[in-house]
């Protein structure tokens, strides 16, 4: 691994993370572990070559471990976890247009981020893209889970599609992607609809 050199914290913080691409492994194992093949799906421009070494300098950093046939955050790793909200609002804020695709975890990342509580309401919600499965509890308005795997109970509503960007982009965005079938929505409808509109993202400069 390359180094700084230095004992400043920063520095040293930097090079356990600071490498090209390194966030981005971490920002897509924060819900979750994941197999190296649904982190090269996640993660399409990174290449074969470059993911491998990133995995395995995150894990000799104590970033990341091993876990089966898996990767996951370890608890420092874990600890990551206010240093990527900053970012999320930092760059939510740009002066500059943010482009290009954003990942299933992005967007399910970001409704647990800016998720304002409002209270009075419950819901269990399951979400399936792909081959993945997430879990959503709220209790009494408060986001008290989202992470990867399928709840312990039955879910009041399950919301199922390939794209979830319509969930990051407001209640008229989530209305169109259901009624063009892009999503769909088994269960309690207006739990679904009530996560997305709960979820307060500091508007884009």
């Amino acid at each position: 691994m390359r180094t700084y050199g230095e004992a400043c914290p920063v520095a040293h913080a930097l090079d356990a993370v600071g490498d090209r691409w390194s966030l981005l492994v971490v920002r897509e194992l924060r819900l979750g572990p994941r197999r190296y093949s649904d982190l090269a799906a996640a993660l399409p421009g990174i290449g074969p070559s470059v993911l491998s070494q990133r995995l395995r300098d995150l894990v000799d950093a104590g970033v990341l471990e091993q876990r089966g046939t898996g990767y996951g955050l370890t608890a420092w790793g874990v600890g990551l976890e206010p240093v990527f909200r900053a970012l999320a609002a930092w760059g939510m804020a740009s002066p500059t247009p943010r482009t290009g695709p954003i990942s299933t975890d992005s967007v399910l990342l970001g409704l647990r981020t800016f998720f304002a509580r409002t209270p009075g309401w419950d819901a269990v919600v399951e979400i399936r893209a792909g081959r993945e499965v997430y879990r959503v509890v709220v209790v009494d308005g408060e986001l008290r889970e989202l992470s990867r795997g399928a709840p312990a109970q039955v879910p009041d509503a399950v919301l199922t599609g390939d794209d979830l960007t319509a969930l990051a982009a407001g209640t008229d965005a989530l209305d169109h992607a259901v009624a063009s079938g892009t999503l769909t929505v088994t269960g309690d409808a207006a739990a679904v609809r009530r996560l997305v509109t709960s979820t307060a993202r500091p508007p884009s400069q």
